[in-house]
């Protein structure tokens, strides 16, 4: 294929592991909750020499369970700075170092009897994990040439639901879900970025840093070649760095900076709604909760226990699909189907879930694996890659933190509230309130979100900034 060479696929798959490791520890500590919590008894009976209550025990692993979006926070908020200061590569080498030593603190625990390990090892899993999904979509917009920017970037979800896919699979009882194996699962966090760490060593660093940020010409096109390997296609990039970086109005920025800035308000509100509609969208609940949903619903354990499977599945298998779909139809158009899709979807799934019939049970499956589908087709990998299209390089570091944090607090919130608040409150409606925000997202992205696809990054920003830019406009751009 034109403009893909062998060192731009390595640094595709070095960049991509940092959001593998995200979406295995995603939803890895989920499978061998009871295991976990029996392990949590013993170790704090040990140390303490008190006998937790089941509120206790279930308060301190909801908190170990929580250390991994705290920390997913923090090292989103940092990222921003870290790709700025260090660049893109050796962020990411900083990164995958805390990672290795957060795998390796997190599969320790065990051998050392300590529930406290394994909340400190969460935290740093989780800062790691922050760091990647700022970090790591970054470096890949700014490697992938125009033409395939969209496909490359929808790697970024593929590897998260490959992730957390065989997160699903290794956490299965049968295999490593389960009192003997809890511990290995969880060691195996520590092979992504150990892998990651000596592929980085052979990947090139982005050029488009290297040239606009520290105005490194001669760097800039060694390290562009490495990439492309044609000396017509590094001519041609250099000139349009070239010119957006004369072009470009905004220096380096830090997180006030972007906040303040009345000219870049509109990017990156686009920015935050597009990650909102991600996370606020129900597949959240989805991922955390699917095994109690179907069971709740009167499905039996292992018929839910491998629906989960399929969910994982499809995830996977659609996302492939929307790789070479990404730069035919764009990102606007296929954030609309999947949103679309995810309304009807999540109004199907409230209706099954109030239908008393032995029917409803398969409708609210197939209801369910229908909003993962339209999920993967849009929503799931967009939000990763706009920041990357909507701001140039001076800002985009920065407006990445800020739209990435905004994911991940979203995260936490669904993942507290629908437990707590959404299942006990709403019962079989559970699914409505999503009903209606992505409703709600469908109308904002329909108005305001330009197509992007095959346009320079200086375009999108430039037609954002136009005075005036107000609903109507995306559907004509």
């Amino acid at each position: 294929m034109k403009n893909v060479t062998g060192t731009l696929v390595l640094s595709i798959f070095g960049a991509i592991l940092g959001m593998f490791y995200f979406g295995y520890n995603t939803g890895v500590i989920n499978a061998p909750e009871d295991s976990i919590k029996q392990f949590i008894i013993d170790t704090h009976k040990s140390h303490y020499n008190v006998t937790l209550t089941n509120d206790g025990r279930d308060a301190i692993y909801t908190l170990i369970v929580s250390m991994f979006v705290v920390g997913g926070m923090v090292g989103a908020m940092i990222g921003g700075t870290i790709a700025d200061k260090l660049g893109r590569k050796r962020g990411l080498i900083l990164s995958q170092v805390m990672g290795l030593l957060g795998g390796i603190i997190t599969a320790i625990s065990k051998p050392l009897f300590s529930w406290e390990v394994l909340l400190v090892g969460r935290l740093l899993v989780g800062f790691t994990a922050g760091l990647n999904t700022v970090v790591a979509p970054l470096y890949l917009s700014e490697i992938a040439p125009v033409n395939l920017r969209g496909g490359i970037g929808v790697l970024n979800q593929l590897a998260v639901t490959s992730g957390i896919f065989l997160s699903q699979i290794l956490g299965l009882s049968e295999i490593l879900g389960n009192e003997a194996g809890w511990a290995w699962l969880l060691a195996i966090t520590a092979f992504p970025p150990a892998l990651q760490l000596i592929l980085l060593m052979f990947c090139p660093r982005s050029p488009r840093y290297v040239y606009i940020s520290l105005e490194q010409e001669d760097e800039a096109r060694t390290e562009l070649y490495k990439l492309r390997k044609d000396d017509d296609v590094v001519n041609s990039e250099i000139r349009e760095m070239f010119e957006e970086k004369q072009a470009e109005k905004e220096p380096d920025m830090n997180l006030w900076d972007i906040i303040k800035s009345s000219k870049l308000r509109v990017a990156l509100t686009i920015g935050i709604v597009m990650h909102l509609s991600q996370q606020l969208s129900g597949i959240v609940a989805i991922f955390y909760y699917v095994v109690t949903f179907f069971t709740d619903a009167g499905i039996e354990t292992n018929q839910a226990k491998y629906a989960n499977l399929g969910v994982g599945a499809i995830m996977v298998a659609m996302t492939l699909v929307t790789v070479p779909l990404m730069d035919r139809l764009g990102r606007r158009v296929l954030h609309l189907t999947g949103l679309a899709g995810m309304c009807i979807s999540a109004i199907l799934i409230v209706i099954a879930q109030n239908i008393d019939s032995e029917g409803a049970q398969v409708f609210l499956i197939v209801a369910t694996l229908s909003f993962v589908v339209f999920f993967a087709v849009g929503p799931g990998s967009i939000p990763w890659m706009i920041c990357g299209e909507l701001f140039t390089q001076g800002p985009r570091p920065a407006a990445s933190s800020i739209c990435v944090f905004v994911n991940w607090a979203a995260n936490l919130l669904v993942s507290l509230t629908f437990p707590t608040l959404l299942i006990p409150k709403l019962g079989s409606f559970t699914f409505l309130p999503f009903a209606v925000l992505l409703f709600l997202f469908f109308i904002f992205v329909f108005l305001f979100l330009p197509e992007t696809k095959g346009r320079q990054v200086g375009e999108t920003t430039a037609l954002l900034q136009t005075k005036g830019w107000k609903a109507g406009q995306a559907r004509r751009s």
